[in-house]
């Protein structure tokens, strides 16, 4: 188990306000020479409390969860060689393994989400891992703050209320660089996704692969998204 004290800065600090909040461990994750560790809650069943993240989108922790989909994201980030000093936003990040395996690959990394919390599991993932001169903001889509464009923008699992379809593309079109690219995993039973990606289509041409998981659940099947301005 990592020590709170052997952490640098004030992460240390964060960690031990988190730990009298939830119950949370370090995980590693080890991907294509990049050794990283993830802090994660342990007992989330408590703060689910039996919410399905398909059909209660508003009241669901998405945070709290590392999914299939930022793994599968993650892989994708640490097999895209970044150019040098290229910068990628990570929205509605998480528990950001796909922004932390971009950040150990090369690329400026600013992690996102929408509460100070998230953020600090981000702070202290980044610290423990070793990752320095990663950013955190927050980021609400509806009124983003200006911030420079970035040449890549990613997201797992942040399609999941229509109501923020809209936003989220004025987003994009906000803090895309010209020429930049966006990257989204989303499993496929993500009802909203289609959705998404036909008003996407009137602004950017899509493509797509899928990577097909083993969970203890079943085989589920995660879509990953390229999209470019027209």
């Amino acid at each position: 188990m990592i020590k709170a004290d052997a952490l640098p800065g004030k992460a240390a600090e964060i960690l031990k306000r988190i730990r009298k909040q939830y119950k949370v461990a370090f995980e590693p994750l080890s991907l294509k020479g990049m050794d990283l560790q993830i802090l994660q809650v342990t007992d989330i069943e408590p703060l689910l409390a039996g919410k399905d993240p398909f059909k209660d989108t508003e009241g669901f922790p998405f945070w709290i969860k590392l999914w299939e989909a930022s793994m599968v994201l993650a892989h994708t980030m640490a097999s895209i060689p970044p150019r040098p000093g290229e910068t990628l936003l990570e929205l509605g990040a998480g528990l950001a393994a796909p922004g932390l395996v971009a950040a150990a690959h090369g690329y400026q990394v600013t992690l996102s989400d929408y509460e100070p919390i998230i953020l600090d599991f981000e702070r202290v993932s980044a610290a423990a891992s070793g990752l320095e001169g990663v950013q955190f903001k927050i980021i609400d889509w509806k009124k983003p703050p200006a911030l420079a464009p970035f040449d890549t923008i990613i997201g797992a699992e942040i399609l999941f209320r229509e109501e923020f379809f809209r936003p989220l593309l004025d987003v994009f079109a906000t803090l895309l660089a010209p020429g930049g690219t966006i990257y989204m995993a989303h499993d496929m039973r993500r009802k909203s996704l289609n959705g998404f990606l036909q008003l996407a289509a009137k602004e950017y041409e899509i493509a797509f692969s899928t990577k097909k998981l083993k969970t203890p659940e079943g085989e589920i099947t995660v879509v990953v998204n390229r999209l470019r301005r027209r």
